[in-house]
């Protein structure tokens, strides 16, 4: 099997809008939780959520380009776009038919949905903007993304709700160290943050009702958590052949070494109580990698910051790792940047390729109470980042039907 490393990074989240800023972010603990300024959401029993800040579409495409696409695809073009550039590519010296785009969106475009089915009911007779489909499906920004750089490789969406861009990422890893091509562009993008998505997720009970104060609202492994936190953005990983990316002189981030998908097969949003899907996954992505459970360094959680999901991943984590498990760092970034849904996996990726670069783990902020619930010998992480040796990360992703998915990342040596 051929050797996949990745070269270019894009981040555009909560809590910075770029990938520097998106770094110092995570290193310094910040949280991304405010009130909601996209609609007047008064009448949301939740009125908050973890919104992009200070940005501007328009600074990154001209404003006829931006109208006739949808914001998860604007996201997607634009850390595309970061990753490009971080990669150093020469798109006239690599092989445009094997380069390809896999992306992940969970919902793909929510806001589209909404706002043309709000105007629609403004006419007598329903009409709708031609631009309604291409803007609407999943499918259509990693086509934005080859278009835009003349990518003709392998190009699809990959769609299970928070796992997709982990899907994405995982299906890159295993078509480059197959020879199906030598570079792909992966990652995901969401952008739900919208009446729908709020209203949505809050009549299921799923989203935090900490209106009183925002910022400490995403707080997993919290005794007081109650829901997660809504975010958006995008996140890109630019995966590359070793030999090809060596032969170019590129930059190496990190080596994935080593993947797992698996179901729970148990619920439609709610984890297995043991965390069985998510212990399984683990252990097929060591075996995968070829490494033990004492090899790891640090696991990126998913942890959202739900009552049910918090506990089975910690104890699925035990019954993996063991003795081995209080020997490691274990944190979720989610309670800084929201849950963004398709694009958490891409962007807690990246989080781990960080924590390799600054050897130093990104903290879990919000946290003031044990949970009984939990095992408080676990480091996880609370509150402040910290430094250690990280050579090896593990990075959790799991997505209502009970997807779940697991990669390795390696510091490159």
């Amino acid at each position: 099997m051929r050797r996949v490393v990745v070269t270019g990074l894009g981040a555009l989240t909560p809590i910075g809008n770029t990938l520097v800023d998106y770094e110092q972010g995570l290193l310094n603990g910040v949280s991304g939780a405010g009130t909601i300024t996209r609609f007047a959401p008064e009448l949301f029993k939740t009125r908050f959520a973890c919104e992009l800040k200070n940005f501007n579409v328009e600074d990154h495409m001209h404003r006829k380009e931006a109208r006739r696409i949808d914001p998860f695809s604007q996201y997607a073009l634009v850390v595309a776009e970061e990753a490009m550039k971080d990669s150093g590519i020469d798109l006239d010296q690599v092989d445009l038919d094997r380069f390809g785009v896999i992306w992940g969106s969970g919902i793909g475009g929510f806001e589209t949905i909404e706002k043309d089915i709000e105007d629609s009911t403004t006419y007598d007779v329903p009409r709708y903007s031609p631009f309604l489909i291409p803007k609407l499906i999943s499918d259509i920004a990693p086509g934005h993304i080859s278009i835009k750089y003349g990518l003709r490789g392998i190009n699809y969406a990959t769609v299970s709700a928070c796992a997709s861009s982990s899907h994405s990422i995982i299906n890159a890893f295993d078509y480059i160290r197959w020879g199906r091509a030598e570079i792909i562009m992966s990652g995901g993008s969401e952008a739900a943050i919208t009446k729908a998505g709020v209203g949505g997720f809050s009549s299921m009970k799923a989203l935090s009702s900490r209106n009183d104060d925002p910022a400490v609202a995403s707080r997993p492994f919290d005794k007081d958590r109650d829901g997660f936190v809504l975010g958006e953005g995008a996140g890109a990983v630019i995966l590359e052949e070793y030999e090809h990316a060596k032969a170019r002189g590129a930059k190496i981030y990190a080596e994935i070494i080593g993947v797992g998908m698996t179901a729970d097969a148990y619920h439609i949003t709610a984890p297995h109580p043991d965390g069985l899907g998510a212990g399984n996954v683990m252990k097929q992505a060591l075996k995968d990698a070829g490494i033990s459970h004492g090899d790891v360094d640090y696991i990126n959680v998913h942890g959202t910051s739900t009552p049910l999901g918090d506990i089975a991943e910690t104890k699925a984590i035990k019954s993996v790792f063991g003795e081995a498990a209080y020997n490691l760092n274990i944190s979720s970034t989610k309670s800084m940047t929201g849950h963004l849904l398709g694009a958490a996996g891409a962007i807690e990726a990246i989080a781990g390729i960080m924590a390799i670069k600054n050897q130093a783990v990104p903290p879990t902020i919000n946290h003031f109470t044990d949970d009984p619930d939990i095992d408080n010998k676990l480091n996880l992480t609370f509150n402040e980042t910290q430094e250690r040796k990280v050579d090896i990360v593990l990075s959790n992703t799991f997505g209502f039907g009970g997807h779940n998915t697991s990669v390795i990342l390696k510091k490159f040596s």
